[in-house]
């Protein structure tokens, strides 16, 4: 969330749980099989479970995911597991208290550390994101490593990306995932490659006698638009068919007409762009296509 704010949507713009269990449907229709609720915070929605729950319900559907911030689950993760949750991606880009509640504009990070035990005593697949950011939790690479020795996580460092701030801000920013490379050379510590279960776009490695592991996520460096296989749908019912480009198309009207909705659906395919170009020099002037006015905490990671 930036320093200002963002303005929330008004409740009859956001998807009522209906629509978002009859879309869902509509896309198992298509061939789509897993299903992740991002955010902002999911955990927020008061219905989240009962939508969990009816997504459960849809034959055709076989993974349901969701990412959070973690400051629920203690509370909404047995229920959240009992209607069919399978796994969960926990943002944590931080252990200091004072950091995280700096991070996160007064988050309580012993909320999330509880809800993380929580999960996992539940038995969720737990990955935990980490956007690595020069000079506030650069530093930290070695507690995040040192963390998958006693707990069975999946530790993902992920590229800051450029979206919602300016080039100049995000450069100054953006670490590299060579310095996890470089840190577990200055610590002498043995890893190696591994498969991890998913589908996702991170490298994954463990250290040895490890109960977790860690991952990198490559999307300024080494990008995997080519193997990008994922659809977005906003909140107030925009398919974007790129997380980073402003293109988008309003799918909430077509949620009751399959025929239509599968219209616009390979539509939004069909204009997928070659890839992101997130870090193009001069992406404030693109022309052609601007990035996206949504900020990354309105799309969710």
């Amino acid at each position: 969330m930036p320093k200002e704010g963002l303005p929330f949507f008004p409740s009859e713009r956001v998807l009522s749980q209906d629509e978002i269990v009859q879309m869902v449907q509509n896309f198992a229709d298509l061939g789509i099989t897993k299903v992740r609720l991002t955010g902002g915070e999911p955990l927020l929605r008061s219905d989240v479970v009962d939508i969990v729950r009816r997504i459960r319900a849809i034959p055709e559907i076989d993974d349901i995911s969701a990412t959070t911030n973690g400051l629920y689950l203690a509370r909404k993760g047995a229920d959240l597991k009992a209607a069919g949750l399978d796994r969960l991606n926990i943002s944590l880009d931080t252990f200091k208290p004072d950091r995280y509640k700096k991070i996160t504009r007064g988050g309580n990070i012993k909320q999330v550390l509880d809800g993380i035990q929580t999960a996992s005593d539940l038995g969720f697949l737990i990955k935990l994101n980490v956007v690595l950011i020069k000079g506030q939790n650069d530093g930290e690479i070695l507690d995040f490593l040192n963390y998958t020795r006693d707990h069975n996580v999946n530790v993902r460092f992920i590229e800051f990306m450029p979206i919602g701030n300016s080039q100049a801000t995000w450069q100054k920013e953006y670490v590299g995932l060579k310095s996890v490379f470089d840190v577990c050379a200055e610590n002498q510590i043995d890893y190696a490659p591994i498969q991890f279960r998913g589908n996702g776009p991170s490298e994954n490695y463990q250290i040895k006698g490890a109960k977790g592991s860690f991952g990198l996520i490559h999307p300024i460096s080494n990008r995997f638009c080519e193997t990008c296989n994922r659809l977005r749908i906003t909140a107030d019912g925009y398919v974007k068919a790129c997380l980073y480009w402003d293109e988008e198309i309003n799918i909430r009207e077509a949620i009751p007409d399959p025929v239509e909705f599968q219209r616009l659906i390979q539509k939004a395919l069909d204009n997928k762009p070659l890839n992101h170009e997130m870090a193009l020099a001069d992406a404030d002037k693109v022309i052609e296509k601007a990035p996206t006015w949504r900020h990354m905490s309105q799309i969710g990671g």
